[in-house]
């Protein structure tokens, strides 16, 4: 099984390898397909999960599409997520 960040693995297609677990860990969600691939993302520089207790944070929904958190109204899709898009704030000029 490798792990690797998101961007390290260009073109893993959601619909071949289906993601399998989801799970917060020390300031990390990490996420599993069904291949064994592990890619992972820092909470740090999302603003709906930086500040969140630690509670919320390991309520993470697998849907279909994206990775779900209730209690802080914050979705994020796969798509996004293997192009490196953690919902993180844009940069400013």
């Amino acid at each position: 099984m490798s792990t690797s960040k998101s961007s390290d693995k260009p073109g893993t297609s959601t619909f071949a390898d289906p993601p399998t677990r989801a799970w917060h860990r020390d300031g990390w969600i990490f996420l599993q397909f069904a291949s064994g691939h592990q890619v992972h993302f820092p909470v740090k520089g999302n603003p709906r999960l930086e500040h969140a207790s630690q509670k919320d944070l390991d309520a993470i929904e697998l849907s279909p599409f994206g990775l779900h958190w209730p209690a802080l109204d914050e979705d994020l899709s796969f798509a996004g997520i293997l192009a490196g898009h953690y919902g993180q704030q844009p940069c400013q000029p």
